[in-house]
């Protein structure tokens, strides 16, 4: 979980929310992804799906069994979706997502009665660290975000009494 929390971390510097995937088989690192939606300009660029989509490069293979997956935070519905259909073994996972969490937070597509593969779902691995990595992060860009805002009102209100 330390190595998705240390890609989290690059995603951040790309801009993008700190989550970083691992997938390891028979004790090895074989494929990682952070998130890239923003830089790639693709909604599924998901850590979890770079990831898979490394996975299956490297194995020649889109089934992953016996594979571990390790992500910082909850899947989604569309990676849990795609972790499902790759035949990953087990999902292990940090922070629970509470507006999207589809391992048991928000819904469980792991355990769904239509699931045609089940995995075993492991929750709360180094969950305070992965959660505070994401709460600074939103923290930091809710401040940006606010200011940005401030200082184009400021710019707005100046023009405002230069044309007047």
């Amino acid at each position: 979980m330390r190595c998705a929390m240390a890609l989290a971390a690059q995603a951040e510097k790309e801009g993008e929310i700190p989550v970083g995937a691992v997938l390891v088989k028979d004790g090895e690192v074989i494929a990682e992804g952070w998130n890239q939606s923003i830089s790639c300009h693709d909604a599924t660029a998901h850590a979890e799906v770079q990831a898979l989509r490394k996975a299956g490069q490297s194995l020649s293979n889109y089934r992953l069994l016996d594979t571990t997956l390790y992500v910082t935070l909850e899947p989604c519905p569309m990676c849990a979706g795609a972790l499902l259909h790759s035949r990953v073994k087990r999902i292990v996972f940090g922070a629970p997502d509470l507006k999207a969490g589809a391992a048991g937070t928000v819904l469980n597509l792991f355990e769904h009665q239509a699931a045609y593969h089940y995995a075993t779902v492991e929750r709360g691995l180094l969950e305070d660290e992965c959660r505070k990595q994401l709460q600074t992060f939103f923290r930091r860009r809710r401040k940006q975000i606010k200011a940005l805002k401030k200082a184009k009102d400021k710019l707005l209100s100046k023009q405002g009494k230069s044309e007047s």
